[in-house]
């Protein structure tokens, strides 16, 4: 069996499990094939990024286990999970990554709801007459 090289990518409340090995360019994510996943023809070029940064689009195969989250928060982490699976391939990859910042986790999440309040800020209606 081929070499396989595991990333693990995280972005709001979703996490993604990435295998890539050397092979003809598949990406499979949860059994299906990545456009029929994401539907979104932005999301896809954002899920390929850290590929092209690394010339490999044609050459590595990448299957995907994504779980939580929403569609673009699933997107987001495969590709921070393919950026951290090609760097354990392949180490020269880590400064173009970061510089293109792949390797990153983006720290933003969902405010929690505050009591008196309708969402995180939001306030009830105020009427004064």
């Amino acid at each position: 069996m081929a070499q396989e090289f595991y990333g693990t990518g995280h972005r709001k409340n979703a996490t993604s499990k990435v295998w890539i090995t050397p092979g003809d360019g598949q990406f499979v994510v949860n059994g299906v094939s990545l456009a029929e996943y994401v539907k979104r023809p932005t999301l896809e070029l954002m899920v390929r990024e850290p590929l092209e940064i690394s010339r490999t689009v044609d050459s590595i195969n990448v299957r995907i286990t994504c779980l939580g989250g929403g569609i673009a928060g699933q997107a987001g982490a495969m590709r921070h999970g393919i950026a951290r699976a090609l760097v354990a391939m392949d180490s020269e990859l880590r400064s173009p990554m970061r510089r293109a910042g792949l390797m990153t986790r983006d720290p933003r999440v969902k405010e929690r709801k505050k009591y008196g309040r309708r969402r995180a800020r939001r306030g009830f209606q105020f009427k004064k007459r």
